[in-house]
C-alpha cells in the first residue's frame, strides 16, 4: 500500500508529464535584436555621446598624476586631502584611507571624525560633483616627500582606532 502510494507521488512530480523547468518545449528563443535607429547608424549622436562619456582633460591630468601608482606626485593612503563639490556638502576633508585604481573608475575613500562620529566618503575621480582636489598634508614614504610615512595600501584600521587617525590629521608623531 505505501509503494503504491510513494510510485503514484513519484510519477506526479516527474518532469516526463510536465516539461518545465529542464525542457526545450518551454524555452522562448529571445527576440530578434532591432536595428540601431537611423540617426546613429548615419553617425549623428556618436559625437554627442562621445563627449558626453570621455573625461575632461583636468580629471585626466588627476588620475594620471595624483592617482596613478608609480607617478612622483601619487598621493599615498594616509595624506590629507580636501574635496571640493559641486553640490551639498561643498567640501569634504579627511584622511585618505583607501584609493581603488579601475581605470575610469577610480575612487578614493576619506575618513574623517565629526562630532565624535565617523564619516567615510567615497569618491570617484571623474565623476562631474568632484570640482578639486586639494592636499592639505602629505603621506610620507621617501624620496623626499614630506610626512609619516604609512606602511599599508588601505588603512581601515583607523576605522578601530580614532586616536591615530586624529594624530595623523593633527601632524603629531604616535
Amino acid at each position: 500500500m505505501l509503494l503504491n502510494t510513494f510510485r503514484r507521488c513519484a510519477r506526479a512530480l516527474s518532469t516526463a508529464a510536465q516539461p518545465y523547468p529542464f525542457s526545450n518545449v518551454a524555452k522562448i528563443p529571445p527576440p530578434p535584436p532591432s536595428p540601431p535607429p537611423s540617426p546613429l547608424l548615419q553617425g549623428k549622436g556618436l559625437m554627442q555621446h562621445l563627449t558626453e562619456t570621455m573625461p575632461s582633460p583636468d580629471k585626466l591630468e588627476l588620475l594620471t598624476t595624483y592617482f596613478a601608482k608609480r607617478h612622483p606626485e601619487r598621493i599615498l593612503p594616509g595624506s590629507v586631502l580636501t574635496v571640493k563639490l559641486g553640490h551639498a556638502p561643498t567640501t569634504f576633508s579627511g584622511v585618505l584611507i583607501a584609493v581603488r585604481r579601475r581605470g575610469l573608475d577610480t575612487s578614493f575613500t576619506l575618513r574623517n571624525v565629526i562630532n565624535r562620529t565617523g564619516v567615510e566618503m567615497q569618491f570617484f575621480v571623474m565623476s562631474p560633483h568632484v570640482k578639486d582636489i586639494k592636499i592639505l598634508q602629505r603621506a610620507g614614504g621617501g624620496g623626499g616627500r614630506s610626512g609619516r610615512r604609512m606602511r599599508r595600501g588601505k588603512l581601515f584600521y583607523l576605522r578601530d582606532a580614532p586616536e591615530k587617525m586624529t594624530a595623523i590629521s593633527a601632524g603629531l608623531r604616535r
